[in-house]
């Protein structure tokens, strides 16, 4: 038997432990590939926005790559130590250090170029399906296929490196055992799992630690502190934390004698010890998905409230500097563009001065929008708020936009506005904080105040502070579900929109603007769905691979499992007994990761979403935990089937 051959039936013989290493090897070349495809497609760059969904497949491909450069430099190293024994036999049988890391680097390269050879079938057989799935997902137009010669190159290339570079770098760092500890292999006999009481509490404080830091004031310092933080809190959770809740469980006669909880209780401080690298691992890779999705779908969510809230279609907004010449024509081009399609509308003008209030708390003026008190109650019914009560010269209505987050302000305090003409000491009488600004998503707070109030402000700006707002109504757009690409109401307000910046861009001027909310809520939903689509494989990468992690664990554990259970049943354990505790051990080991993904998600993405003025998240991230319990469940059922059907076997 030559060498290669007596490699290539040591990667036969294991084909079990290898299983979930190959196939999650082949499941990241595959998503690598694909998104070549799409990043190298001719046809990319000539559409719109082609250039940032390359981008952002270029971004993903390397996430995908270095994410898989640790996983196969993981799985090889710890596929190494499980054959310890192995290798031990090969050096009393005369093998030469050398001649086994010859073996080892030619099964690790047959794996791995079994691997790409899968995952590029998989991916060219999936390609087509890939582009059609893409450009409808975001929204391009449809890409035709073609021959990915460049993609098949890169992609062939990256892993070959990849999986050399690994199987070099992992003989190197290995320790060189002697025979005897080699042929000890991992049957050496556990010590009992021991938990420090003082690590166990730094765990907690860390993880409080960590939470305290993202919901106080948001900043990159806190951000990293909180990442520290909450990382090493959650290993001391698994390491010490887990392991000594477990013995305390242990330690209660009543709970652990009853049934077969002894039985699984016992053996799980061993697998929560052993393991806890990784289930951490496992934890952090769900979490780092479960915020991506859960941020993804609220800004979905948020982007959707903005548009059926917004009452305007329209709005065109004239800053001071501005020619008459630079008013007219956006206002002309609006009006004959809506009349041309014979769309009916209404043109609504509002006034607001640039003014500002003084925060006596920080010591400030914050820029707020004058309106008259009698221009508000003439828009109240299309803005939805008509109850507003009569002002004094010396009070106020604010009305704050959930954008700006550092308005402190409350009903019934004093403050003082300050403009050209002075300061005037104003009494808030009611301060109002509506979901979504009605005068548009960016607008600063509007202070309502007496009309005699407002034109003294007005004469003492000279005409400086007075910005021109046109909104419009169209009555045949007010539907209650957002627009699609091909609905008048978006091709209209993209020709509009582009229009002004074109304009805009050739006269040099940013003096108007011109926003259309159907425009601006496909806009921002084609970006999303970008990062949603490439989002959704990436997360799918980690998921495979952390069941995969969790299959080889417990694959390699499973001999130890085999002698316990033997031993057990010879005393009077049943098989339904050993499925039992076996399927809680499993369970444990499955869906305990997913849970704290998703108390660190709760705890993450509430306060960081705060931060873009998105309240409503206990939604989308309800929903991306029952996505990643479902999948995890899928895993659990097939390995615990496995796993199960190979002990009881062994059961006398």
């Amino acid at each position: 038997m030559s060498f290669p051959q007596f490699a290539f039936n040591n990667v036969r013989r294991g084909a079990r432990t290898y299983a979930a290493f190959f196939l999650s090897s082949a499941f990241m070349v595959m998503i690598f590939f694909s998104y070549s495809v799409f990043m190298f497609h001719p046809g990319v760059t000539a559409v719109e926005m082609g250039a940032n969904t390359a981008a952002g497949m270029k971004i993903a491909s390397y996430i995908v790559f270095i994410f898989a450069f640790f996983f196969v430099m993981y799985s090889i190293s710890a596929f190494l130590k499980l054959r310890n024994l192995e290798f031990g036999l090969l050096t009393i049988l005369g093998a030469r250090p050398g001649q086994i890391n010859r073996l080892i680097l030619m099964e690790n390269m047959l794996i791995g170029g079994l691997s790409i050879v899968c995952g590029l079938a998989g991916g060219l057989l999936l390609s087509k399906l890939f582009l059609l799935l893409g450009t409808a997902v975001i929204g391009l137009d449809s890409l035709p296929f073609y021959w990915p010669a460049r993609a098949l190159i890169t992609t062939t290339a990256a892993f070959v490196t990849l999986f050399l570079v690994n199987s070099i770098f992992t003989l190197v760092l290995i320790r060189r055992n002697q025979v005897l500890e080699l042929l000890k292999g991992s049957v050496k006999p556990k010590k009992e799992p021991k938990a420090s009481f003082l690590l166990s509490l730094l765990g907690l404080a860390l993880l409080g630690a960590g939470a305290t830091a993202i919901h106080g004031q948001m900043s990159s310092r806190s951000l990293l502190i909180a990442a520290v933080t909450g990382i090493a809190g959650t290993y001391l959770f698994y390491s010490q934390l887990s392991v000594l809740g477990l013995r305390l469980l242990k330690n209660s006669r009543k709970r652990s004698w009853r049934g077969t909880n002894l039985v699984w209780i016992s053996e799980m401080g061993y697998k929560l010890k052993d393991n806890a690298r990784i289930l951490f691992l496992v934890t952090i890779v769900i979490s780092l998905a479960s915020m991506a999705a859960s941020f993804l779908l609220s800004m979905n969510q948020a982007n959707r409230a903005s548009y059926l809230s917004n009452p305007f279609a329209v709005s065109y907004t004239i800053y001071p500097g501005a020619s008459a010449g630079d008013s007219g024509a956006g206002l002309q081009e609006i009006r004959s563009r809506l009349e041309m399609e014979g769309v009916a509308y209404n043109e609504y003008k509002v006034d607001f001065i640039r003014s500002a209030v003084i925060d006596e708390q920080k010591n400030s003026a914050q820029p707020v929008l004058l309106l008259p008190f009698s221009r508000f109650r003439e828009l109240g019914e299309i803005i939805g708020d008509k109850e507003l009560p009569p002002l004094a010269v010396n009070e106020a209505v604010l009305l704050l936009n959930p954008q700006y987050t550092d308005y402190n302000y409350e009903a019934g305090q004093t403050t003082a506005l300050t403009d050209a003409s002075g300061q005037q000491t104003l009494t808030l009488k009611q301060v109002r904080k509506p979901k979504v600004m009605p005068f548009g998503q960016y607008t600063a707070p509007v202070l309502i105040v007496d009309d005699a109030l407002y034109r003294q402000a007005e004469a003492g700006s000279g005409g400086n502070s007075l910005i021109g707002n046109y909104f419009y109504t169209i009555p045949a757009w007010n539907d209650s579900s957002p627009p699609t690409v091909d609905e008048a109401k978006f091709i209209i307000s993209a020709e509009l929109v582009k229009w002004n910046r074109v304009r805009n861009l050739s006269a040099g001027t940013q003096y108007t603007m011109l926003n259309a909310k159907a425009f601006d809520y496909l806009s921002s939903k084609h970006e999303n769905a970008m990062i949603g689509f490439i989002g959704i494989f990436m997360a799918l990468v980690f998921s495979v691979s952390s069941a995969s992690f969790l299959y080889f664990k417990l694959h390699t554990e499973l001999n130890t499992d085999m002698r316990m259970y033997h031993s057990l049943s010879r005393i009077g354990l049943s098989s339904g007994e050993m499925s039992s505790a076996a399927t809680r051990q499993i369970a444990l080991l499955f869906f305990v990761p997913v849970l704290v993904a998703t108390v660190q998600t709760l705890v993450v993405v509430r306060p960081v979403l705060n931060q873009f003025h998105i309240r409503d998240t206990t939604l989308p991230i309800l929903i991306t935990a029952i996505a990643f319990l479902g999948v995890q469940s899928l895993y659990f059922v097939i390995i615990r089937a496995r796993y199960v059907h190979s002990l009881k076997r062994i059961m006398v």
